[in-house]
């Protein structure tokens, strides 16, 4: 089919009505059905809560990640029905920001160390942070940031379901998206003919379409894919996941990076190959388990821990319920993948929990 810029009228529109959260207690990738389904490890222990904690707290950052933190918020609830956390977006960016920053007084003044016992902040972030991103925390604290894995995602390519693309290399991916073409591509890639595509694909201008400057998403492809190199002026910049599926759902010329946890009809995944010779990769749960699948990466919350004070009791046992069969299986339904016993013993040990027990076969 000769490549055209088409509106479509489709049920996929529900994107815009969910694009931030949960809608009718469901969130987007549950709508969508996740990519791929993921066992559960049962090796895991099961949530079993000593008793009924209150409190409230609040959990700001990746768009990517605000379904799931929904699902296990949602999940955590019905077993802890006195904690109220309230789950927000806006970015990973901004959320690293504002992380970094000491906490303040109510008066608005720079709390002492002394002062800052009882403090406490939590995000999301959809990649790890940058060694000078932990330099600046450290400066601020006194102590580092402590990371708690949460799931496993992938980032992935889209095309128009029309498309006939079979595979890229990172560093064609590289010499479409960025104007350094770090990986070391010869030329820049703007028409699909320079990919071998015929049949009316030659002359076809690629369309390029990926996440805003406030997302996770955007700061791993660049790192990883585009080897930290510069961004094309032309790409098309929009403010969620959705947004890019629903925009290549239109677009037959289009090509877009976004998470792994979507799907629709009217687009699909371009396997990936670290390099040339490679086999292409399709991203799924056992090429994401087993890493061959290039684009990995670990979801993150990132915890504000003191070290001479404990979490709050409300957070540590969010905390802990995560890295249970429950909470995984929360992970699961977000559309994402969850974590082997062997991650979520480290993430609990991190936050001061004993390492999870196995399950009781």
């Amino acid at each position: 089919m000769t490549p055209h810029r088409g509106v479509w009228a489709m049920g996929f529109l529900l994107i815009t009505a969910i694009h931030y959260g949960v809608a009718d207690n469901r969130s987007y990738a549950e709508v969508s059905g996740p990519m791929v389904a993921a066992t559960v490890d049962s090796a895991l222990a099961h949530y079993n809560p000593q008793s009924q904690i209150s409190g409230t707290f609040k959990i700001q950052g990746s768009e990517t990640m605000y379904p799931l933190m929904s699902r296990l918020t949602m999940e955590f609830q019905r077993r802890q029905s006195k904690v109220a956390i309230d789950v927000k977006g806006g970015g990973s960016t901004k959320a690293v920001a504002e992380f970094l920053q000491p906490p303040l007084s109510k008066t608005g003044k720079v709390m002492l160390q002394e002062e800052r016992a009882g403090s406490f902040k939590m995000i999301t972030t959809s990649r790890e942070l940058f060694d000078a991103e932990v330099k600046e925390f450290v400066a601020q604290h006194g102590y580092e940031p402590t990371a708690v894995p949460v799931a496993v995602d992938a980032v992935a390519l889209y095309v128009h379901k029309d498309n006939p693309v079979t595979g890229l290399t990172l560093d064609q991916v590289d010499a479409m998206f960025s104007t350094t073409r770090k990986r070391g591509y010869p030329s820049a890639i703007t028409q699909w003919g320079q990919l071998g595509l015929t049949e009316g694909w030659e002359k076809a201008a690629i369309q390029l379409y990926g996440r805003d400057r406030k997302s996770g998403t955007r700061a791993f492809f660049q790192e990883h894919c585009l080897a930290g190199g510069e961004f094309m002026p032309s790409l098309h910049e929009d403010p969620g996941a959705a947004s890019v599926i629903l925009d290549l759902s239109r677009d037959q010329v289009g090509i877009g990076y976004s998470g792994l946890g979507l799907q629709a009809s009217s687009v699909r995944v371009v396997p990936l190959a670290e390099a040339a010779g490679m086999p292409f990769v399709t991203p799924a749960a056992s090429t994401v388990a087993d890493q061959t699948y290039p684009l990995r990466r670990v979801l993150y919350l990132y915890v504000d821990k003191n070290p001479n004070a404990p979490l709050p009791a409300a957070a540590q046992e969010f905390l802990r319920f995560i890295m249970t069969q429950e909470g995984q299986e929360a992970v699961s339904k977000a559309g994402f993948f969850p974590l082997p016993v062997g991650e979520a013993a480290k993430s609990a040990v991190a936050v001061g929990l004993s390492s999870p027990a196995p399950a009781v076969q």
